[in-house]
């Protein structure tokens, strides 16, 4: 349970390219306000992320910062999971938007945390328009 208003998420971050490693388990803040899967520092040493690139990220308070994005990093939560970057920054883990639609997660306010997309409970799902098989 998250503190009032803000909702959490109990996942799971590897690095798929190092098997050897400890995946992190935390409590991740979620945010649609977000796009990206954010990780402090600590996070991606853990995990032996490697860094991609650069990005330029502009945060709520309205301030640009250049940051790290490194990847890629396997996020799972409950039986879904999906591969992203992840920018390196703050103090807590935070899942976006982008990420949260490639698991096809919901937020649950009253609970305040995600849970799989009632509509697709045993896989996630996603739209593709424009692609004629």
């Amino acid at each position: 349970m998250g503190v009032m208003g803000l909702v959490y998420a109990k996942i799971l971050l590897r690095n798929p390219l190092n098997a050897s490693l400890a995946a992190y388990e935390t409590n991740a803040m979620v945010d649609t306000g977000a796009l990206l899967l954010c990780v402090p520092e600590h996070v991606a040493t853990q995990l032996k992320l490697p860094t991609l690139q650069e990005r330029e990220v502009t945060t709520a308070d309205g301030k640009t910062h250049v940051c790290p994005y490194v990847g890629p990093v396997e996020l799972t939560f409950g039986n879904r999971s999906c591969f992203v970057g992840a920018l390196v920054l703050g103090e807590e883990v935070l899942l976006g938007a982008v990420p949260m639609e490639d698991l096809d997660v919901v937020i649950t306010p009253s609970k305040q945390t995600i849970e799989a997309n009632p509509r697709s409970p045993n896989i996630p799902s996603a739209v593709v328009k424009g692609f004629v098989r």
